[in-house]
């Protein structure tokens, strides 16, 4: 999405998830800052995810959760034109 991320991950047990967030988050920033320097230049104090996050377990609602993921930018979009 242009503003946001929708990630389903899997992660083992023994990992916590505000560790496994706290690495993804720092890793995929530098990443983003080397490969796009424009991206750098705008975020100046590295900076790139804001500091919260939104979690939830799945279980065996996961095919659902994955509809909804690739459906969220068809909703979006019709969000948008109901509000024009």
């Amino acid at each position: 999405m242009p503003d946001h991320v929708h990630l389903l991950l899997s992660i083992p047990p023994k990992i916590s998830v505000l560790s496994f967030m706290g690495y993804l988050k720092g890793k995929s920033a530098m990443m983003i800052f080397d490969k796009h320097a424009n991206v750098s230049y705008k975020f100046g104090n590295r900076h790139f995810w804001v500091a919260g996050y939104y979690v939830s377990t799945v279980g065996l609602n996961e095919a659902t959760i994955k509809k909804y993921i690739q459906e969220q930018e068809k909703h979006d979009i019709a969000l948008d034109k109901q509000s024009v």
